[in-house]
């Protein structure tokens, strides 16, 4: 039996599917239009309550609440499921816009606002329109799609510029080392182009370095 993929939706005849695509985006934008200031945070669904990076996540939300951030993630596990509770316990606005997939995705029960999405084009657009920063905790393939995502908007200009913050030196240090002796040196992209980025570890300072930014 074929598997069936969200993409191969758009046959010959199958047009009427751009409605149900529109209906996200309404649905997305009806829910969340009203949250104000708010970070996306990022990271690995498989990251378990008793590491490292899940209560750094569980922080760093904590604070963002307090200041009066919203938290979009995900909806899902691991660093999701970290942000949104730090966020919910906090007070504040829990964001989770949850996927649908065959594995791993199973929305956390943190989040005080969730909406469905079934195409990741649709849900991408949510998370970077209500930013006014990423924070990019470890995590995979996911993670790294949404990080370089938001670097080509800023780089193009297609968006405002904000604040991509990735937490954890030991973690995201060799892909910066990676981007200077690779894509730096081979002139495949330009020394400000880095700026975009920052790498930090304190939560105190992340927070503060948004609330900083976004006051220039």
């Amino acid at each position: 039996m074929t598997e069936k993929y969200p993409i191969d939706d758009f046959k010959s005849g199958e047009s009427w599917r751009l409605f149900k695509i529109l209906g996200e985006f309404v649905e997305g934008v009806d829910n969340l239009h009203e949250i104000g200031p708010a970070v996306s945070i990022f990271g690995s669904a498989r990251t378990k309550p008793d590491h490292k990076y899940y209560k750094k996540a569980e922080k760093i939300a904590s604070l963002f609440a307090k200041k009066g951030y919203a938290v979009i993630t995900g909806g899902g596990g691991g660093i999701m499921e970290a942000a949104n509770k730090g966020a919910a316990e906090a007070k504040g606005t829990s964001v989770g816009l949850n996927i649908s997939l065959p594995f791993e995705q199973i929305p956390n029960k943190y989040a005080n606002i969730q909406t469905e999405f079934h195409y990741f084009f649709v849900r991408k657009v949510m998370f970077i329109k209500y930013a006014q920063a990423y924070i990019i905790i470890p995590g995979g393939f996911g993670t790294l799609d949404e990080t370089f995502e938001a670097i080509t908007l800023i780089q193009t200009h297609r968006i405002k510029p904000l604040p991509v913050i990735l937490v954890g030196t030991d973690y995201w240090q060799g892909l910066i080392d990676w981007i200077k002796a690779r894509l730096i040196a081979e002139k495949m992209a330009s020394p400000k182009d880095l700026d975009i980025i920052s790498v930090l570890d304190d939560p105190e300072e992340i927070v503060q370095r948004v609330i900083d930014l976004n006051q220039d």
